[in-house]
């Protein structure tokens, strides 16, 4: 059993953040109806490079639970088909500009007329509303517009981008959150209801303490590299053999600290011994840390303060990350049999569910894999489902 067992979600979304939100649904059990435009598909499929077997890696990454299904969704079939889907839909998910599934009889006041308890998540760059909707949002654009870019670097330097597509992903974590919320006040109203979920909204939430420091102060904060503005010492140094976090974030670990790696002098010294004092002092502090463990080796620092309890650990490489004994024990990496790509492997769950565990049950589809067999579970007769073919309604 699976928590979203018996739960069906119509996915009309592309690229990441929806893909990545009915992902999750579909590890959780829900049942991923993928529609994609004939011959073309899911944009993320032209992702490339890299290739795996001829497959983009990028539309390999969020897709996997899921049943694809080809529909042109401009034609009058087409959106008869999205419609029957409807009628017996749990959930719908998209990311089509504002307004687009409106034009084509498709959108929420339209579908929920036909299916009341239908849950419609609406993901987008800037939201349905105000005065931004109608713009097109992506991950890079929304890093830099949400606020994101400008925290993110090296003091003095340019704005970096963070290194995956993190806005993206948020959304579509704060989707399946939205999407939950609305099924369990389903059970309580028998209704379902429209959710609106915006790129934006994701980052403006993320930026948390970040945001109330400055409604705090009216001052807002600028890059640091990688220390924090009220934790000290709280980044990475260069050791004699890589770089290291030391995660420092209270005074009893600085004590600690002091002991393990024998900084009497440190420990005593009143312009570090409290946070709000390294915090004032904070260049001199680092300035001394980085001359010492410079002169240190990874694998000693660790030891030392992993000994003592305080956080530490070397900047692994994604590979590293990747093939590390408590990533695979954690099953962070799993395997997957796939038609086409040999020896795929993907991230794994992130939730672990002692009762209804996340489960893979398919591999990432190929275009149109599934248009068939979820045409003839609405009813339609392979003739019909022929002529459709023939008229390029589906794939």
């Amino acid at each position: 059993m699976q928590a979203l067992d018996g739960v069906r979600v119509l996915d009309l979304s592309r690229t990441l953040a929806g893909p990545f939100c009915t992902m999750l649904l579909g590890d959780m059990g829900a049942d991923i109806i993928k529609v994609e435009q004939p011959e073309v598909g899911d944009e993320t499929r032209r992702f490339t490079p890299p290739t795996w077997d001829g497959i983009s890696s990028y539309y390999l990454a969020s897709n996997r639970n899921k049943r694809s299904l080809t529909v042109d969704l401009k034609s009058e079939a087409g959106r008869e088909i999205i419609g029957a889907l409807a009628k017996t839909t749990d959930v719908l998910v998209e990311n089509f500009r504002t307004g687009a599934l409106d034009r084509l009889g498709l959108g929420y006041e339209q579908l929920k007329e036909i299916n009341p308890r239908l849950i419609y998540c609406s993901v987008s760059g800037f939201g349905r509303t105000g005065p931004e909707k109608n713009r097109a949002g992506y991950d890079l654009l929304l890093q830099g517009y949400g606020g994101l870019m400008s925290i993110t670097g090296e003091a003095g330097g340019p704005p970096v981008k963070v290194g995956t597509s993190l806005v993206d992903m948020n959304a579509g974590m704060f989707a399946v959150y939205g999407i939950l919320s609305a099924l369990i006040a389903r059970e309580k109203t028998g209704l379902g209801q429209f959710i609106d979920v915006s790129l934006l909204d994701g980052q403006v939430a993320l930026l948390n303490f970040v945001a109330t420091s400055y409604f705090a102060t009216g001052k807002p904060a600028g890059r640091m590299g990688t220390a924090h503005p009220s934790i000290v010492p709280y980044q990475a140094f260069a050791a004699k053999d890589g770089d290291i976090i030391l995660a420092i974030a209270n005074n009893r670990l600085w004590q600690r600290a002091c002991q393990a790696l024998d900084w009497g002098d440190l420990q005593e010294d009143p312009r570090f011994c409290t946070n709000d004092e390294r915090v004032a002092h904070r260049h001199l502090l680092i300035g001394i840390i980085q001359e010492r463990i410079g002169r240190m080796e990874i694998r000693e620092i660790v030891e030392k303060l992993d000994a003592v309890g305080v956080p530490c650990g070397p900047i692994h490489t994604v590979d590293q990350v990747l093939n590390h004994p408590q990533v695979l024990a954690r099953e962070m990496v799993i395997s997957v049999e796939h038609p086409v790509v040999r020896d795929l492997k993907m991230p794994g769950f992130p939730v672990k569910l002692s009762e209804t565990p996340a489960q893979l049950k398919r591999h990432p589809p190929l275009l149109g894999e599934h248009t068939d067999e979820i045409l003839r579970e609405l009813g339609y007769h392979p003739e019909q489902i022929n002529s459709l073919r023939e008229h390029k309604v589906i794939g």
